[in-house]
């Protein structure tokens, strides 16, 4: 077979030569859904070819977690989702003989002249070594057109046992990438685009058009239309009583043995009648056109689970997955990408539930505290009142809400607990447009008040010292305020 992306092809096969001679493999990989399935992808696919695997989860890659891998003292190394930007920290160990390192990652490498000579080479001011595989050292875009999953898929592929076929894992990749605002327009583009060509040629996904709002496939259609936020319907979106009497008023069969059917219940014809009249509905309320526009978009089903699950939408099995290790529980999100559908499952819902709640809460707390202007950007400081692993997803779910410009990139500050201030950053698609990269951002803004940072160009995030969040907004209003020209 034909390999996915074939300008990464050279790349995945020198990396799969090297694993087959490994005697076992540790794999290390991200929390997020992008960094869960893609050690699902990995570990699937090392397993399949008969290397020994194990797995360990990291919320952040930093000297100090890096010294902890190579005290597992693992000959060989798989760095997911994350590797690249730490090169300079990973070449030291492997030119101490402390481990071999392959890289699957999508974000942005180090440079060069901080990486340890004889093991990194120069790659047009990229950090580069014989076992890379990442899109950006070949000319492709690491924020929208390959994810870490994406990676690690193309990685399984050159993996394949004679005979094999690990197509079906294009599944996971896709649900890595949604999971990584990836959709371009809402759309998968690029490299993603031929990763989804694949999971449709093994009949493990379908690529549809549908209505994009979140929870097709799990909420009740009232809860489908109430939380509709993407693209607020006054009348409709945020408001349970107006949503239901929407539904009600156009005739249909809406419920069934006394309980309220979801999206994935109803007929073609019935989702043309409610799509219809939501249009309809929201032209008569002065919805913007081009807000209107996106009310439709592409959808990735995965055809081989259950209708009616969170596992059988692209977008709704990543945040199940976000639910899991942002919660010191990433055992059970990776269980559920290794194909586990019992206890694991469960326990991921009961997560889920708690992270809706959460993330709610955390929306609030913004709103009742509101946002500080600075210049070319905005802010907030939750504290701990919002916990670190999901406060830069309540910046973006906050982004464009009263009193938050979305013509501005967001900064979020929350307390690790440890004498550290986590920062996480969120962009929308137009900002990144008209020059703002995050990612760029984060990196110069948290070194210069002795941090780190790093990430895409539409979200990015940071560890700065305690007590430095000041400082850093002031970086970091500099350095947008330069990439915008103001």
């Amino acid at each position: 077979m034909s390999a996915p992306v074939p300008d990464l092809a050279d790349r995945a096969d020198a990396c799969a030569q090297r694993l087959r001679s490994a005697d076992r493999v540790l794999l290390a990989s991200h929390i997020d859904a992008d960094g869960l399935t893609s050690a699902g992808v990995a570990t699937t696919a090392l397993e399949r070819a008969g290397i020994p695997v194990e797995t360990v989860f990291k919320k952040q890659l930093d000297a100090a977690e890096i010294g902890s891998i190579a005290a597992c003292e693992h000959d060989t190394v798989l760095f997911t989702d994350f590797g690249s930007g730490q090169l300079d920290v990973i070449s030291e160990h492997v030119a101490a003989g402390d481990f071999e390192a392959l890289v699957a990652d999508h974000h942005q490498p180090a440079d060069p002249e901080d990486c340890h000579p004889d093991v990194v080479s120069d790659s047009d001011g990229y950090a580069d070594f014989a076992w890379h595989l990442n899109p950006l050292l070949e000319g492709i875009n690491g924020a929208s057109e390959l994810s870490g999953a994406g990676a690690a898929y193309v990685l399984a592929r050159a993996l394949e046992p004679e005979g094999g076929d690990n197509r079906d894992l294009a599944a996971l990749a896709v649900v890595g990438a949604v999971g990584d605002m990836q959709a371009v327009g809402g759309e998968l583009v690029g490299a993603n685009a031929g990763i989804v060509d694949e999971g449709v040629a093994a009949a493990i996904l379908e690529e549809g058009t549908d209505l994009s709002l979140y929870g097709k496939q799990t909420r009740p259609l009232p809860k489908l239309l109430e939380y509709a936020t993407e693209v607020p319907i006054p009348g409709i979106s945020g408001d349970q009583a107006g949503a239901t009497r929407f539904l009600q008023d156009l005739g249909l069969d809406l419920k069934r043995d006394g309980e309220w059917r979801t999206w994935a219940d109803l007929t073609d014809d019935e989702r043309q009648t409610i799509a219809s009249a939501l249009v309809k509905r929201a032209v008569q309320r002065g919805v913007p056109a081009d807000k209107i526009d996106t009310l439709v978009g592409t959808t990735y089903t995965l055809t081989a689970e259950p209708t009616g699950t969170e596992l059988r939408d692209a977008s709704e099995f990543s945040t199940l997955l976000n639910a899991t290790a942002r919660y010191e529980r990433a055992d059970v999100g990776l269980a559920v990408c290794l194909g586990d559908r019992e206890g694991p499952l469960e326990r991921a819902r009961s997560l889920l539930a708690n992270h809706r709640r959460n993330l709610s809460e955390g929306l609030d707390l913004v709103k009742r505290q509101g946002v500080t202007q600075a210049g070319s950007v905005q802010w907030f400081d939750a504290g701990d009142e919002i916990r670190e692993t999901i406060v830069g997803i309540v910046a973006g779910m906050a982004l464009g809400t009263d009193g938050v410009d979305a013509d501005k990139p967001i900064l979020a500050f929350a307390s690790t607990g440890e004498g550290e201030t986590k920062v996480s950053s969120r962009a929308t698609g137009p900002l990144v447009g008209r020059g703002v990269d995050l990612s760029v951002v984060m990196h110069e803004a948290s070194q210069a008040v002795g941090g780190d940072g790093g990430g895409h160009d539409i979200a990015a995030g940071a560890t700065i010292p305690e007590g430095e969040e000041e400082a850093f907004v002031e970086a970091a209003d500099a350095i947008i305020a330069a990439q915008l020209g103001a």
